[in-house]
């Protein structure tokens, strides 16, 4: 069998982060980074221990999969920090509790309501234009509003 994967050895595993590497950095993200450590550490591996293709892409596969999980596993708690400003790009999140008059009346379950010279859409009870509603929260790019 070893016939039919002729290619893979140590080189294999080289070239083979380098091309990953190299797509990492013409693609956003970092997983193809993992996979190339991955790789990188299979030439290793197959160089000190000589090992068959199963054992190469066997190791490949349990480096790539601990790689993966262990930058999972680190970065999710750098990412999910808490920011200073969290309402930026969610704008519409911090007018809830928002109380502002109806720029077009509410017909039909949908309106318009101006705040901060913009115009946004809003649903809620059918209501006249000028009336006071109160913002009670978002759906989607949606405001919700009452009759304040």
């Amino acid at each position: 069998m070893d016939s039919f994967f002729p290619f893979l050895g140590p080189w294999f595993w080289w070239i083979a982060a380098a091309a990953l590497l190299i797509g990492e950095l013409l693609m956003p993200g970092v997983f193809l980074l993992w996979l190339g450590a991955a790789a990188a550490v299979t030439g290793v591996v197959d160089l000190a221990f000589g090992l068959d293709w199963k054992a190469e892409v066997a190791v490949f596969a349990i480096a790539a999969l601990a790689l993966v999980l262990l930058s999972w596993k680190t970065g999710l708690g750098h990412w999910s920090s808490v920011a200073d400003q969290p309402h930026l790009n969610h704008r519409h999140s911090s007018y809830v509790g928002k109380v502002v008059a109806l720029d077009q009346a509410i017909v039909n379950g949908s309106g318009k309501v101006r705040i901060e010279d913009a115009l946004w859409d809003v649903d809620g009870p059918d209501l006249a234009k000028g009336e006071r509603v109160k913002i009670t929260g978002v759906n989607g790019l949606r405001l919700v509003a009452e009759a304040a």
